[in-house]
Parts: C-alpha cells; structure tokens; sequence
C-alpha cells in the first residue's frame, strides 16, 4: 500500500502565540526529524502542510504577510513531494491534496506536526472517513496546555492521551515513528 508522510503545520507561526511553550519542542523535534529522515530513506513522500487564515497583516502569525507561513526552524529540511496551504482544521479541505493523493496512488497516511487535537486530529479523522489507512504518530506531534470550560487545565501529554483515545481502533493506527516507518515498507 503506497503511503505519504502529511507534516501538518510545522511552521514558524505558533512562535509567535501566547500560547507558545519551548518546552515540548526538543522532544518534538527530535521525533519528528527521526521520522522525516526515515521516510527519506525509504522514498516515503512527504507532503508540507501549512496554515494560513485571518486577516492578512503582518501582526497576524497566520497570514502570508507575516513571514511566519513557513517551515519551524530546527526542523530537517526535506525537499516535499507536495505543498498545500490549508485554512481549515482538516488537510483535505479547501487543497488540492485529495487530488494529488488519489493521483499518486496513496491509500495510506502518516499524521504528524503541530497541533495533536486540532488539526492533525481532524485531518485523521477525516482521512479514515474518507477510506484512507490512517496512521498517527503522536510522539511527532506537539500541543500546548489548555482550560477547559471548569478552569482546569489539560497538560500537553493529557491532550496527547485524549486525542490516542478517542482515534485509536477507531480512526487510526497508533504508531510510534519506528512502527510507522516499519508499516510503510
């Protein structure tokens, strides 16, 4: 089965929100460039997912102007088999990725990138709707606390376990980057 590695959002914008931790991001990082190295050994393409919305000024992070619609640093440079810019939650929505996986003979995906419960959650959710194998990389994923509606607040690794909840068995494979690399052979 011919898979594609989506690298959803790993961009430079999410520097530039409060909500913005440097902590998670070593961990991050290094899981992600483990997964981009492996699927550039192995001819795995890999398609660059970034996001771009809001008002277009240079004070918005996720507008074009900003300059901050591009690549996270620290991340492995890769040359991307596709490029789409997304304004929505899920990755198949408003792009012409859909097109370019059926054109290419993709019947599964790797999800990872930026952030774990919004869109690389809905983009899973949505591929497996859509007939795809979906396999979620949650170690090469990164979020950022969150207040729920009592006040509390849900930690990074707690949205993580939330998120391999409500996807697993259900919507996606559960994968570590090693089992994900290992299942696109």
């Amino acid at each position: 089965m011919q898979t594609a590695l989506m690298l959803i959002d790993v961009q430079e914008s999410f520097r530039h929100r409060p909500y913005w931790n440097e902590e998670e991001l070593p961990r991050f990082l290094a899981r992600t460039n483990a997964l981009i190295e492996g699927c550039r050994r192995r001819g795995v393409p890999i398609v660059r997912i970034l996001h771009a919305d809001g008002p277009e000024v240079a004070g918005n992070p996720f507008s074009r102007t900003s300059g901050h619609v591009r690549p996270l640093q620290g991340l492995a440079g890769y040359g991307p088999a596709a490029e789409f810019v997304k304004s929505r939650h899920s990755a198949l929505v408003g792009t012409g990725l859909p097109v370019w996986l059926h054109q290419h003979g993709i019947r599964r995906l790797m999800i990872a990138g930026i952030r774990t419960e919004q869109c690389c959650e809905t983009t899973a959710r949505h591929a497996s709707d859509e007939g795809y194998e979906v396999d979620y990389v949650t170690e090469a994923t990164l979020t950022f606390a969150m207040t729920q509606p009592d006040g509390s607040v849900l930690s990074p690794r707690e949205l993580m376990l939330r998120t391999e909840t409500v996807l697993k068995d259900r919507f996606a494979t559960l994968c570590t980057v090693e089992q994900a690399l290992e299942r696109a052979q």
